[in-house]
């Protein structure tokens, strides 16, 4: 298993995809910084890289890396290998490398720039939701045997969760705006690991104008360190039971 891992690892972090994804966050990291006076401001304007790009570059190079895969896959499950720790393997290399990337295109400016409480939220939120979008791309992957199809899946998850699930909201609060939806918001924003890292930043940063009305309501509800828990718990199930999921269906799926 762990030299699946490391085989895993080594071949993502030579392509060329990964090394330019690291490469952009690392000029826009050093960007932000230099044209902000305060380090603060800066900070906040990653969040949107956070928030958009990583989700986005994790989901879909996930999921073409698996169905490029799969001859090697293959070959692997033909061996004396437990189908198991061989899906386990590949999303642990798929995720390492991932996290690997960001941790150069961002975490290094952020330590260099901002060391503080508020750098580190950051950077733990955009290894989270690292882990989360590829645990769904490994979902999405084993589930659709077509690669075209598979990656139109991957897409079109990305944009509802980083797009149209708030518009979803929007629309649901203004069809009920009489009935009393604050704990309704609470079970909205457990739906979407977007929502709940963008939950766990304005926690911590304390920026109530980027906050939308589904994030208000949550910290009225919960309080920063309350709310903290609960999202670090539910971007925790976030990341477990999709892959939970996948091992399950490759475990079982005839190749």
């Amino acid at each position: 298993m762990k030299k699946i891992v490391k085989y895993v690892i080594l071949d993502i972090l030579k392509n060329k995809i990964i090394i330019a994804y690291a490469f952009f966050l690392l000029l826009i990291s050093f960007s932000v910084f230099s044209l902000e006076n305060n380090p603060t401001k800066g900070l906040l304007s990653l969040i949107t890289i956070v928030l958009i790009i990583v989700p986005l570059i994790s989901i879909i190079f996930s999921t073409i890396y698996v169905y490029n895969a799969s001859e090697f896959i293959e070959l692997m499950v033909s061996q004396p290998i437990r189908r198991s720790g061989l899906w386990l393997s590949i999303f642990a290399g798929l995720s390492i490398a991932l996290m690997l990337a960001f941790l150069i295109g961002v975490g290094i400016p952020i330590m260099l720039f901002h060391f503080s409480q508020e750098g580190l939220v950051l950077i733990i939120s955009g290894l989270a939701l690292t882990l989360v979008f590829v645990s769904i791309a490994l979902l999405a992957s084993v589930y659709v045997r077509d690669k075209a199809k598979g990656i139109g899946v991957a897409i079109l998850l990305w944009l509802y969760f980083a797009l149209i699930f708030d518009s979803l909201v929007l629309f649901l609060l203004f069809q009920f705006a009489d009935y009393p939806m604050e704990k309704a918001m609470i079970v909205f924003a457990s739906l979407n690991p977007v929502d709940l890292a963008r939950i766990m930043l304005l926690l911590k940063l304390d920026i109530s104008a980027m906050m939308g009305y589904t994030q208000a309501v949550f910290r009225q509800f919960f309080g920063s360190g309350f709310g903290m828990v609960y999202s670090s718990a539910i971007l925790l199930m976030w990341m477990v039971i999709p892959t939970l999921l996948s091992l399950r269906r490759f475990v079982k799926k005839d190749l």
